[in-house]
């Protein structure tokens, strides 16, 4: 490896959150975090193309469009990888990967015992507190998986975003339920406040459905009247929207077709 090479690889993975350099692991550079739970590889091939590959399968599953799926051999502990063109398509990656490295289940749950374990839980006060750390978390979570926009209309205004589960806080049997972020939606508040109350719901394959009890006006306002499709979904997702769909959901819906 080029020694230029070598320090801009450093360099991307340093400014990305990968800040542990562990050195060289054969022909890759192996990298650790002190903010997650994560082991990162980087090379380069053929001179032009250069390769990240990761120790968290969840992440791999949930990085979208970043970069080109793998077919290079991988360093032992890799679950997977992806490639890239240039520096600046490796930065975005990283960036991206190390944001869902310290969201991923069970990293916000994990982060959450260690923040209120020392919190007494005794009176429903000091229980509001602990809970009002947990949403915090979440609502972060979501933030970072959804990168800032709402998974229905884009908006990315952040001020205007809420943190909406699938399944209620209430309803959860764990905090681990709880904190998971497939266990609900970044939404603009119109539309969280429509999922909360069950009048739109959102189907396995992202297709939002609209209840018959939400009037076309209303639909309107609301920026469902035409059919809407949440994008990003993964299989995690899904038990918690079938959830949503049995227990909040208010039955009888306009087709999506004429939503």
């Amino acid at each position: 490896m080029h020694p230029l090479t070598r320090t801009r690889l450093e360099k991307a993975a340093a400014d990305n959150g990968f800040d542990l350099d562990r050195g060289m692991d054969g022909a890759w550079l192996r990298f650790e975090s002190s903010h997650a739970h994560i082991h990162l590889w980087l090379n380069e091939w053929a001179g032009a193309t250069i390769i990240a590959a990761f120790s968290n399968a969840a992440l791999l599953h949930t990085l979208g469009p970043h970069g080109v799926p793998l077919t290079h051999p991988l360093p032992p502990g890799a679950m997977g990888g992806r490639s890239v063109g240039d520096f600046g398509q490796l930065h975005d990656l990283l960036r991206r990967a190390m944001l869902l490295a310290r969201t991923l289940p069970d990293a916000l749950w994990q982060t959450f015992e260690a923040q209120t374990a020392a919190l007494p839980m005794t009176t429903e006060a000091e229980r509001l507190v602990v809970q009002r750390v947990g949403q915090h978390l979440f609502r972060q979570g979501l933030l970072d998986l959804w990168d800032g926009r709402c998974a229905i209309s884009g908006l990315s205004v952040p001020a205007l975003l809420r943190a909406s589960h699938a399944k209620p806080w209430k309803d959860c049997a764990t905090d681990q339920e709880r904190l998971n972020v497939h266990n609900g939606l970044l939404l603009a508040a119109h539309l969280d406040a429509a999922f909360d109350a069950g009048l739109i719901t959102v189907e396995d394959d992202g297709w939002v459905v609209v209840s018959e009890a939400l009037e076309a006006d209303a639909r309107a306002v609301l920026g469902v009247e035409r059919p809407r499709r949440v994008r990003g979904l993964v299989e995690e997702h899904r038990g918690y929207l079938a959830w949503h769909r049995e227990w909040v959901f208010q039955q009888g819906s306009v087709p999506r077709a004429s939503v």
